[in-house]
């Protein structure tokens, strides 16, 4: 009879991969905290999600073992999280591993005392000693040893351990700005330029990226050398930024047969990812790939948007119109079967068009890395048309048909799961690429595929009738209090999504959740705010998250948030309370802008000052829309057809009659109004740098 674990009532599908092991496994709850303070015993948690290579590696290595299971069941209580359920007790506990040993991943393994304090920990651990870490048996009969005979020194090491967490944790009360100083004088411009030349230090400017391998999209760092190509024209900037998502396109990173990118690259070349598929990297990459379309009209930013979203359609959209958190990396147990080829069998598919097709996408006899191939190109489609002597349109429709061939081939085996629960955060970031998408391409599916999701998530994870919502939604039954990043990536989805509708419910219900942010969230002592909402019990740190890492930090998108509402709505508390904000940050995110790209970005906004753009009368969509294809990014806008005086920037805007009116304002105040689209246009190009 297979065992069953208490896991088997949990709705995580990672929880519910461990569900069967012989370890006695219990979800984070009160019941095992309760257990591990009468038994006195320490407690093992165990942190991971489901598309993760490695925890699926040490699960089959370990946690499926029975000697193992029993060594874990009688020395501890063990404990499986979500780490995409709880990234509240992951960011705490990932905290701890990376002070004791320097470094951090998944899967996350920490050894806590009944009072929850950490003591000991680590990532992976083998079977048996390799790679110059200790067996697990070892450090499981290690812990277990050292904990029963040297108890007091494990509290003293927990203890110490806990202050430096709350210590580290402390950032931003000494740094709060007392006086309001003017805008100018807070941000010199010369900062801005320090940014530039620090991100460039780290720029790798022959494969794109930053930094050595693995190598990590980093979208706001992307975006950040857009902005300061628009603003200074600085060729480099746009070039770095161009470079980075050519070679991630070009790479097999991304999926050049299903469309969309994995999570990150093993090498410098783009080449070998990890190919899990995480719905956030695609939500960011869309969002980086809209602006560099804007810019520079490059076809293949186009195509790699629609490539993507049609990926995120026909793979992760739920019936119910939510967005799934991810894709595992391994199918049949191994990494990446689903998403490589041999040449024969590539050969087979497309018989006579094999050859051509395999000299573009590097598919070679030996495989392009470890015997297999992942599809990669080498050189724009353009420049192997020219070397090759071979018509573009003609060449662009053959590559089109053998991937669909490929694709269609590909469907037969087995694939990787999904990972289908529904996370709020994740679902807004993925709900602003869709805005963003429909803004630059026009494609009208994406803005009603942007209006239907919010639909969903307003509905599906909201509190009873309060403001207050929850973090994950499976099976229709949502849970755990939202976090930071589900509110304020909620808040910029609303604001991306009134921009391309007009639909100003969204702005009434973007503020009611900043209010709720301000209630829930706030540090009144600094300005900034927790990652957890008050009255979460079970941790023992409440975290400030300030720096980017694969999601952009909550406290820089608020900040955001707070002074584009704050505009939208008078409110210049909230102005005022984003450049205090940013204000503290400001050192820190000049001396390591690849940190802080999102406060880098804000930072320069604040600096250039915004485009208040109010469009009215008859027909006034289509105005608003030509506006949102352009790349301006310390634009507000709003529209109307008739009267509205409910919102500063519209009020007293008269439509005269039918007339389609555009308006640049400063501070509410306007220049006199324009009637033809191209004239507004030329207006603003002028006046945005």
């Amino acid at each position: 009879m297979q065992h069953t674990n208490l896991l088997s009532k949990e709705t995580s599908p990672y929880l519910l991969q461990h569900q069967h092991n012989p370890v006695q496994w219990y979800p984070w709850s009160e019941e095992a905290l309760q257990k591990a303070k009468n038994e006195d015993k320490p407690i093992l948690v165990s942190i991971g999600y489901s598309s993760c290579h490695w925890c699926h590696v040490m699960e089959r290595e370990s946690f499926e073992d029975e000697a193992t299971a029993e060594i874990m069941n009688r020395h501890f209580i063990n404990i499986k999280i979500d780490r995409e359920e709880r990234p509240d007790l992951d960011h705490i506990y990932m905290d701890a591993v990376q002070a004791m040993t320097g470094s951090g991943g998944w899967p996350l393994n920490v050894f806590l005392t009944p009072a929850l304090k950490p003591f000991y920990g680590g990532t992976y651990f083998p079977p048996v000693r390799a790679y110059n870490r200790a067996s697990w048996k070892e450090v499981l009969y290690g812990v277990a040893d050292a904990f029963a005979k040297r108890r007091d020194e494990i509290e003293e090491q927990a203890s110490q351990l806990t202050n430096h967490l709350q210590n580290a944790n402390s950032f931003g009360a000494e740094a709060i700005l007392k006086i309001p100083l003017p805008v100018e004088e807070l941000f010199p411009e010369q900062s801005v330029h320090e940014m530039f030349e620090a991100i460039m230090k780290q720029a790798d400017e022959v494969w794109g990226g930053f930094g050595r391998a693995p190598k990590f999209p980093q979208t706001f760092v992307i975006r950040f050398l857009l902005q300061y190509y628009h603003f200074t024209k600085n060729e480099k900037a746009l070039q770095q930024a161009c470079l980075s998502l050519d070679k991630m396109r070009e790479g097999g990173i991304y999926d050049h047969i299903g469309g969309g990118f994995a999570r990150y690259s093993t090498d410098n070349e783009w080449l070998a990812p990890h190919f899990e598929k995480m719905l956030y990297d695609n939500a960011l990459l869309v969002m980086a790939l809209s602006e560099a379309y804007q810019i520079t009209q490059k076809e293949i930013y186009k195509t790699t948007i629609i490539e993507t979203l049609d990926f995120i359609e026909r793979e992760m959209r739920s019936p119910e119109h939510g967005f799934y958190s991810a894709l595992d990396a391994d199918s049949e147990g191994v990494e990446g079967k689903y998403y490589t080829w041999s040449k024969q069998e590539v050969e087979a598919l497309l018989k006579e068009d094999a050859a051509l097709f395999c000299e573009y996408y590097d598919v070679s006899e030996n495989g392009n890395r470890e015997h297999v191939n992942i599809p990669r190109t080498l050189q724009p489609a353009e420049l192997f048309c020219k070397e090759h002597q071979l018509n573009q349109e003609e060449f662009l429709a053959t590559v089109h048909r053998c991937k669909q061939r490929l694709l269609t081939a590909r469907f037969q085996r087995i694939r990787p799961l999904p990972d289908d629960k529904i996370l709020l955060s994740w679902n807004a970031l993925m709900n602003t690429a869709y805005s963003k998408a429909f803004a630059v391409t026009g494609i009208e599916a994406y803005r009603q595929t942007a209006i239907s999701n919010m639909n969903f998530l307003l509905s599906a994870f909201a509190q009873n009738d309060s403001s207050q919502l929850f973090h994950t939604c499976k099976n229709k039954t949502a849970k755990y209090p939202a976090f930071l990043d589900d509110y304020t990536f909620l808040i910029q989805a609303l604001i991306a999504l009134q921009e391309i509708t007009s639909d100003t419910s969204y702005l009434i219900k973007a503020k009611t959740f900043t209010q709720t942010v301000i209630e829930l969230f706030l540090e009144p002592e600094t300005g900034f705010f927790f990652y957890t909402p008050e009255g979460d019990a079970d941790i023992i740190v409440r975290k400030k998250e300030m720096y980017d890492g694969a999601t952009p930090s909550g406290n820089a998108v608020m900040a955001v948030n707070l002074y584009y509402l704050g505009i939208v709505f008078d409110e210049k508390k909230w102005q005022q309370q984003s450049i205090t904000m940013t204000g503290a940050l400001q050192q820190a995110t000049t001396r390591y802008p690849t940190s802080f790209g999102v406060w880098a970005g804000h930072l320069y906004n604040l600096l250039k000052g915004f485009l208040e753009i109010a469009v009215t009368g008859k027909g006034f969509e289509q105005g608003r829309d030509a506006v949102n294809g352009l790349y301006l990014p310390n634009k507000i806008i709003q529209g109307t057809a008739g009267k509205n005086d409910e919102f500063p920037l519209l009020n007293g805007k008269t439509t005269r009659g039918e007339t389609l009116n555009f308006y640049l304002c400063k501070n509410y105040s306007c220049a006199a109004p324009v009637s033809e689209i191209a004239d507004f246009i030329g207006i603003l190009l002028k006046r945005a740098i």
